[in-house]
């Protein structure tokens, strides 16, 4: 079967074809990254108007890079939630009236479960069961992967995400949005020794994570040298995007790590826009090496949002028996708020 697959829940656009034999036929993105750094971050009306001028245009980008025509097509698969509202529903429209206009299935997916299991479209693919560190600018969680479908919480942040706490340093930091791909690249010039930031929740009894507090502590940082009197340095703001990288590196590496060793297992992966940070894949390769075990990423082109991804979920769940393709029912329903656990 032909899968398309269509990823519009925030900021980027994504559409994608694979094949439930043959896997990732072909995909193609757009990200509204240059629109929304004037606005230092991403609005949410304007999101959904780019969504409605770049989709079709994509879809018909993977059909020619497939060799495929629109009957080729056996299901239409969409990111449901969670995510931005009025995002979704460009998506889930879409996806509803080009299913209902050739008379085939759809599938929502959540979006997290694309993420999951995005590591799949790798080589080599991970097998079930699998740790599953999921780290994205709104999601930071640590889930046990038993199959497709089959996932049980083990620890999740209480405030910020840890690409929330990126990109709120960055920004304190002067740098321009996305701030963590930038804050990334900064780091790369300064010594993450000078600032001694905290830890937060690294040595907690459970997996959950917590970083607002450091977000907080940069801010108590750059106040400090404000006081002195001199302007920031280049060298300075390095530095400190140093020392913000190693806190969030070495907790998330921290907690990711306990995990695999309570869980017994000898597989991560690890998923969502931050896991194509450097040093956390340096970090977690050295960790599992030490174990015996195995680390998986997703093609770094795939880390961040992508229809790949959902149409790969898609793929996943109907070869796993867990999609209905006789209902059709076009509701074109979306869930802003949808806890994995529910689906």
């Amino acid at each position: 079967m032909k899968v398309l697959g269509i990823e519009s829940s925030c900021d980027e656009t994504g559409v994608a074809v694979v094949d439930t034999e043959q896997g990732l036929l072909a995909h193609a993105l757009h990200s509204q990254i240059a629109m929304h750094q004037a606005y230092g971050g991403v609005v949410p009306e304007l999101a959904s108007r780019d969504h409605i001028r770049r989709v079709i245009p994509l879809i018909h980008t993977v059909l020619s890079q497939s060799k495929l025509t629109l009957e080729d097509i056996d299901a239409v698969a969409y990111t449901a939630g969670p995510g931005l509202a009025g995002a979704l529903l460009v998506g889930a429209s879409v996806a509803q009236a080009f299913a209902w206009s050739h008379d085939l299935p759809t599938i929502p997916i959540h979006h997290l479960e694309g993420h999951l299991l995005s590591p799949m479209l790798a080589d080599p693919v991970p097998e079930f069961p699998f740790v599953a560190l999921l780290v994205s600018g709104g999601h930071t969680q640590i889930m046990q992967v038993d199959g497709v479908g089959q996932y049980k919480l083990l620890g999740e942040t209480l405030d910020d995400a840890a690409g929330e706490a990126f990109d709120k340093s960055a920004k304190l930091l002067g740098l321009p949005y996305p701030g963590g791909p930038h804050l990334a690249k900064l780091a790369e010039k300064g010594d993450a020794s000078v600032y001694d930031l905290p830890r937060p929740m690294k040595h907690s009894p459970d997996l959950d994570f917590s970083f607002s507090g450091l977000k907080t502590a940069v801010l108590t940082s750059l106040r400090k040298l404000e006081a002195e009197g001199t302007e920031l340095s280049e060298e300075q703001r390095a530095n400190l995007a140093a020392s913000v990288q190693a806190a969030i590196v070495d907790v998330l590496g921290y907690k990711a790590i306990k995990a695999v060793k309570q869980s017994g297992l000898k597989r991560l992966v690890v998923a969502g826009g931050v896991g194509a940070n450097l040093q956390l894949r340096e970090f977690l390769s050295k960790e599992m090496a030490k174990l015996k075990g195995t680390v998986y990423f997703p093609p770094l082109n795939l880390c961040t949002d992508n229809g790949a991804m959902i149409a790969h979920a898609a793929s996943e769940r109907i070869k796993a028996g867990l999609t209905d393709l006789t209902n059709k029912h076009y509701d074109g329903s979306v869930r802003p708020r949808w806890p994995l656990d529910e689906i």
